[in-house]
């Protein structure tokens, strides 16, 4: 039963975790949530000789790197295996992958696991809609896919628009356990046009949302709730 100023949303079509920031990473069905985010997201990052992480951009703290979303990482247990682009797995836990994955790169990197300052570029989760989807589909003119956007979370909801705006600043219930305070809006960088997998590069989505949307897609959220998310919890905005 829902409160007067509780209102559903809509339901938990996609989960995806990214073991090592700037790769591929899996989906998942069910994930623990702590209060760092998705147990293990964004754990790792491959690390330069300078100290810099790598990714699609080059900031204070992290490197741009070409071509990582050749790279996959899924987790065996609290072990990332990395999957190089001839296919081959390295284990993070073996030394073997910082051979490998330099090798690849050109240059000598490791795999670093987070210390005292986090992966992440804004926020613990992030959150995407297909209403927002629609939306920006609809400009283009054609459907776009939501890998693009690395989301932890896609929503599967009936509304329209950037329904995500009016989050900010408001909590998420999802399931039984999980509560999300909504921050800000997810400020996108050019990774969103990269080419991945099946998905061909294309500039035009940055562009669009920058003249339609202030370069923003999706929200970023903080843990106020620990708990497990499963594909078809509902999703309740209070």
């Amino acid at each position: 039963m829902e409160h007067e100023d509780e209102l559903l949303v809509g339901q938990v079509k996609e989960i995806r975790r990214f073991p090592v920031k700037s790769i591929l990473g899996e989906s998942l069905s069910s994930v623990l949530i702590d209060n760092r985010g998705l147990i293990g997201d964004r754990l790792w990052a491959i690390k330069n000789m300078s100290g810099k992480f790598g990714s699609g951009k080059t900031t204070r703290r992290f490197q741009q790197m070409n071509g990582l979303f050749n790279y996959r990482a899924r987790y065996e247990g609290s072990t990332p295996i990395v999957t190089m682009p001839d296919g081959l797995d390295f284990r993070g836990d073996n030394k073997t992958i910082n051979e490998a994955l330099s090798e690849w790169l050109g240059f000598q990197v490791t795999l670093a696991r987070e210390e005292s300052i986090p992966h992440f570029d804004e926020g613990p989760i992030s959150i995407i809609t297909t209403s927002a989807l629609r939306m920006l589909s609809q400009i283009l003119g054609e459907p776009v896919d939501p890998r693009r956007f690395r989301a932890n979370i896609l929503i599967d909801t009936e509304s329209t628009g950037y329904n995500d705006d009016d989050w900010v600043g408001r909590t998420v219930r999802i399931g039984s356990t999980v509560t999300l305070k909504v921050v800000a809006p997810l400020q996108r960088c050019v990774m969103v046009n990269n080419a991945q997998e099946d998905l061909q590069d294309d500039s035009r989505i940055l562009r669009i949302l920058s003249q339609n949307h202030g370069a923003t897609f999706g929200v970023w959220a903080k843990v106020e709730r620990n708990g497990e998310v499963n594909v078809g919890d509902e999703t309740i905005l209070r």
